[in-house]
């Protein structure tokens, strides 16, 4: 972590905030994903939390991914709004969605690294349970990865 002291800053930032929002209200779903990305090629992690509900189906979903692979760290603080698609009688719910990001990129190299700091926006979809699993995939513009792919599960 010595190589990156801005990384530890937003993870500590982020935390904070996820922790807020959580104990701001009980019956918000926090979820964790794990999954692969497409340009970059990477291995992320992740998680998310049901922020706020705009509309009756319409929620504030932001979010936090930290790719590693390809000769970079990529961390993504996104923004996204996820819509659910409410099916009677079905233990499942999918959603599509969209939203900006902030996107951090740093690129390993023999002789240090460089990193670059810029916009990129999100469009999603998935399928849930409301507590237990979920499967998602993204598909990002700018600087936002081109594609991921994740499994995850929210509490």
């Amino acid at each position: 972590m010595h190589r990156y002291p801005w990384l530890s800053r937003v993870g500590i930032l982020i935390v904070f905030l996820l922790s807020f929002s959580i104990s701001a209200h009980a019956e918000r779903n926090v979820g964790l994903v794990a999954g692969i990305s497409a340009s970059p090629t990477q291995f992320y992690v992740g998680g998310h939390v049901l922020a706020g509900q705009v509309t009756r189906d319409l929620w504030f979903r932001p979010d936090l991914e930290i790719g590693f692979g390809d000769s970079s760290t990529l961390v993504g603080l996104n923004g996204e709004f996820a819509y659910m698609l409410n099916i009677a009688k079905s233990e499942w719910t999918p959603y599509v969605g969209a939203g900006p990001a902030l996107v951090i990129q740093s690129i390993h190299h023999n002789s240090g690294h460089d990193t670059h700091v810029g916009p990129g926006f999100n469009f999603l979809g998935g399928i849930r349970k409301k507590k237990g699993l979920f499967a998602e995939v993204k598909a990002g513009v700018i600087d936002s990865p081109a594609f991921k792919l994740g499994i995850g599960y929210t509490f």
